[in-house]
């Protein structure tokens, strides 16, 4: 049967694919507790300045910040998504992640997969070379790669670099951009665009199989907040500030 979305996956496999990140992003709503929304102390003046400026209810204000704190968890789960994209390209597999991300079967590629080109600082940096410089030491006939899914530019480089004054430079280590990743795993010219041609159809078509009702509906942290300010009388941003800073002067009169 020939495939409705891309020809170097199943069908079967861009869906499980996306049903994957979809349960990180509902798991990722769901744990999102007032607990956790408050581990890191909520700029009530800024939310009020926000709200006010940018013309926003309190309830689309709250998601909104909630939202961007959700992200930094969901872009881990994206790079996921693209480690089991790439894993379902024959030859090829997801490999033990606290190593490496994905293997050719015949052991002739190994990569390290991150999301954005901005995502390590130097030490992290020096730290992934030397694990692809081992792999290729160990494996003389693989290649290894540090995948930027979104770089700044397109390109397949020889990794040579300089950390600490000490430069490296290994004839089997790469850098590469997602686009050339894609292309290089699946041997199509735009493989990457050729999937973000198709996700928004099969994200649809997942959804409607799914029968997903839980789009709708509030996080966790919400509305334990507007539970509690409905409770007291409190406005949603005073809600916030009694809870963060009830302990600062004349807060406890909110």
């Amino acid at each position: 049967m020939q495939n409705k979305y891309l020809t170097y996956i199943t069908d079967e496999h861009l869906l499980n694919c996306i049903a994957n990140l979809h349960a990180a992003y509902a798991n990722a709503k769901s744990k999102f507790t007032k607990k956790k929304f408050y581990s890191n102390k909520v700029d009530t003046l800024k939310l009020t300045f926000d709200a006010r400026f940018n013309e926003l209810s309190e309830e689309q204000l709250i998601n909104f910040e909630i939202q961007r704190q959700i992200d930094k968890s969901i872009n881990n789960a994206i790079g996921t998504f693209h480690e089991e994209i790439l894993g379902g390209i024959d030859g090829y597999e997801i490999g033990n992640r606290s190593v490496y991300d994905i293997k050719a079967i015949d052991n002739s590629l190994f990569a390290d997969i991150k999301n954005k080109h901005n995502t390590m600082n130097s030490s992290s940096a020096e730290t992934l070379y030397k694990k692809l410089e081992r792999f290729a030491d160990s494996l003389p006939q693989s290649k290894c790669y540090w995948v930027q899914i979104w770089a700044t530019k397109s390109f397949n480089d020889l990794w040579s670099t300089t950390f600490k004054n000490k430069t490296y430079h290994h004839p089997r280590v790469y850098k590469i951009s997602g686009d050339q990743f894609y292309k290089l795993l699946t041997g199509k010219e735009d493989a990457l665009f050729q999937l973000y041609k198709v996700l928004p159809k099969a994200i649809e078509d997942f959804l409607v199989a799914s029968d997903d009702t839980e789009k709708d509906e509030n996080i966790s942290a919400l509305k334990e907040i507007q539970n509690t300010a409905e409770t007291e009388n409190r406005t949603i941003i005073n809600q916030i500030s009694k809870d963060n800073f009830g302990y600062y002067l004349g807060f406890d009169k909110l």
